[in-house]
């Protein structure tokens, strides 16, 4: 059996579209997925669908999957990839990590595989769904030289900006800080929603002024509908948004760092967590903001201007 090149597991929202793309560019691709029904459409396009991790194991292997335990889980074991890479003699395999999970847990299993002869990338995304589906998103990437430049080809074809960021566990730096951004946006544009409302401003004249100046983004762009229809299934979760801004807490205090605006917006994930709102969009962070809001007083007041 001829070795694939590239492999990629995990066919989450993230992943199904990516290994589309991939598939697309390099006319073959193997997958694998703990349900591998997930795989129908791919294989029905033309990929090659693994019936275990070791048996997609590649001289580059994607793994797109929400946290470093699952990486791993893959990883060990009769039928993981240290398994197949060994099996089928690839010497120097790449692992690409393109979840977000803790830079300084990533750092433990670069050192860890980079004892057994492979080479761990870190290379989280942002750009959400609607990325992985255009080809756009934003590949943060950390690693050893040499591996990186083996593995840029196909770096370049998961997403349109691909930065080096620095050495095993600086991607995932990056992301920690990008999500940051991401919550903080969407916190406040939360907020801004609550006052506007309790002023008896449109939502939808709000949104629309915003994405029109100042205060428009990505995550403005890519949420507005949600807030519009107050439709938050699917989508990026708010627990694995609260799992990020957790890494990013481990990371501040590692360096002795206090970070006022994150520790905030933590809090408001971990109440929306713990309200069973996990599941939902981390756009819905807005229903926690409003019952945050309306709670410090006798009930919401509807100004008229």
């Amino acid at each position: 059996m001829t070795t694939p090149s590239v492999s990629l597991l995990g066919l989450g929202r993230m992943g199904e579209p990516i290994a589309r793309r991939l598939l697309r560019d390099l006319d073959s691709l193997t997958v694998w997925n703990r349900t591998a029904a997930k795989a129908d459409r791919l294989v029905a396009e033309g990929a090659r669908l693994a019936a275990t991790p070791a048996d997609a194991a590649a001289p580059i292997t994607l793994t797109v999957l929400t946290d470093l335990d699952d990486v791993e889980a893959v990883l060990d074991g009769p039928d993981g990839l240290l398994v197949g890479w060994a099996r089928a003699a690839i010497s120097s395999p790449i692992l690409v990590v393109h979840g977000t999970v803790s830079p300084l847990a990533l750092r433990g299993l670069h050192a860890r595989l980079a004892d057994v002869g492979v080479s761990v990338i870190d290379a989280p995304l942002s750009g959400g769904v609607a990325g992985a589906e255009s080809g756009a998103l934003s590949v943060m990437v950390g690693g050893d030289t040499e591996a990186i430049e083996r593995a840029q080809h196909i770096l370049e074809r998961v997403g349109r900006t691909v930065v080096i960021a620095g050495g095993p566990g600086a991607g995932e730096i990056v992301k920690a800080c990008n999500q940051v951004v991401v919550a903080a946006t969407l916190t406040a544009l939360s907020e801004a929603i609550v006052l506007a409302e309790g002023y008896g401003v449109d939502r939808a004249a709000l949104l629309t002024v915003l994405n029109g100046g100042l205060a428009a983004s990505e995550v403005l762009a890519q949420k507005r509908e949600r807030w519009l229809a107050d439709d938050y299934e699917g989508g990026g979760s708010a627990a694995n948004q609260l799992k990020d801004l957790r890494f990013v807490a481990t990371l501040a205090a590692h360096a002795h760092l206090t970070l006022p605006v994150a520790d905030a917006i933590r809090e408001a994930f971990e109440e929306t967590v713990h309200h069973e709102r996990g599941s939902l969009d981390h756009s819905a962070v807005l229903l926690t903001v409003s019952e945050r809001a309306a709670a410090q007083t006798d009930g919401p007041r509807r100004l008229a201007l």
